[in-house]
């Protein structure tokens, strides 16, 4: 089974539009399909396929109250079948590292020929780990500058992200990491290569292997919602950046203009390429399932697991977002709107652990009382 994570940097550049009708397209193609809704939290995948809310999805599975097979449901499309998300948990950032194993194991335990996962937008370190479940991920970007802008720093974000999970937490190229990064600033100016030689000097053998796997990364662009012909153009303009500063080897998968019989065909509850087979976003799909189909299939070591270091999530996690936010506000990209909500995020989340430590502590208390009794 080939798996396709299709990740973006940000919202808003048609992630789930590519993902839901290029898993009809391989369909079509008599491939054996699963796709799957992994926004958790922001789920609409359904709509974009044509179906009804779900009343069980994967948010229900992972708290427990419904088998994971019991969530996959059929649909009217050729050899498609389709995991619903839910609204159940707040969105990936509240997944544990337990069920995060759990439901890789399961995805992974899937048999079709494609596994279509439609990931949240942003770096958070859980999508970052199921980006990287296969070395030919697709990431989709729009020819804007801040969509552009966000494509980038996610596979930045990806390379960091494995290059953190290879270096073990005893080994000296994890303590340089740690080291630089006091200073944000000039670990930000660093480019990888470089960063790569430095390390090298310290941990020869771990950067070794980073560098294999480095090499194996292959991940694919889409360029969606394209103008004009010289807006192609924004997509070697990420694939030299990414090579350039990331020595990150990024595969161009291709263009698809907008379209707009795109909004008829939501508005008829329809995949576009179901609504208009013969359309330009449709050949565009077409073309692209194609290439998918034909290339090789390629997947990392045996021994890559993109998520070694559970011990450290937590830390991560907050320093990730740190540095995201940090290099949006460098550039300007992020405008003080943005801020604002990026920080309501935060406070829900905030919110929402305050509730749960409450509830624990009333349980803890009625325990107590009741075993004081007896």
């Amino acid at each position: 089974m080939q798996i396709i994570p299709i990740a973006s940097g940000k919202g808003g550049v048609g992630k789930s539009l590519i993902s839901a009708n290029l898993a009809i397209a391989l369909g079509q193609a008599n491939k054996k399909v699963v796709l799957a809704d992994l926004d958790l939290g922001a789920s609409n995948l359904h709509l974009v396929i044509g179906h009804q809310a779900p009343k069980v999805g994967l948010g229900t599975y992972l708290t427990g109250q419904i088998a994971f097979e019991d969530i996959i449901i059929d649909t009217e499309y050729p050899n498609l079948r389709f995991i619903p998300g839910d609204s159940e948990i707040p969105g990936l950032t509240s997944l544990k590292l337990a069920q995060k194993k759990d439901l890789i194991r399961n995805l992974q335990s899937l048999s079709a020929d494609y596994l279509i996962l439609d990931l949240g937008a942003g770096a958070h370190l859980t999508i970052l780990d199921l980006f990287l479940m296969t070395p030919q991920a697709i990431l989709v970007t729009a020819p804007t500058v801040t969509a552009t802008l966000n494509g980038y720093l996610f596979l930045k974000n990806t390379v960091f992200r494995m290059m953190y999970n290879t270096f073990g937490t005893d080994s000296k190229a994890y303590a340089y990491l740690e080291e630089i990064k006091k200073d944000p600033t000039s670990l930000q100016k660093l480019y990888v290569p470089k960063l790569l030689e430095k390390l090298e000097e310290v941990d020869p053998s771990n950067v070794a292997v980073f560098r294999r796997r480095l090499n194996q990364l292959k991940p694919q662009l889409i360029l969606n919602m394209i103008d004009d012909p010289r807006d192609a153009d924004k997509a070697l303009k990420i694939r030299r950046s990414c090579n350039e500063y990331l020595g990150l080897d990024l595969n161009h998968l291709g263009v698809v203009y907008r379209d707009t019989m795109q909004d008829k065909a939501l508005a008829s509850r329809l995949p576009i390429i179901i609504y208009k087979p013969q359309s330009l976003l449709s050949q565009s799909i077409y073309r692209i399932a194609e290439k998918i189909m034909t290339a090789k299939t390629i997947s990392f070591d045996a021994d890559f697991n993109s998520f070694d270091q559970a011990e450290s999530e937590a830390e991560e996690d907050f320093e990730t977002k740190i540095s995201y936010v940090e290099d949006l506000l460098g550039t300007g990209a992020l405008t003080t709107g943005d801020l604002a909500e990026t920080i309501k995020s935060q406070q829900y989340e905030i919110t929402q652990l305050r509730k749960e430590n409450q509830l624990l502590k009333s349980k803890l208390v009625k325990a107590a009382s009741q075993g004081f009794k007896i």
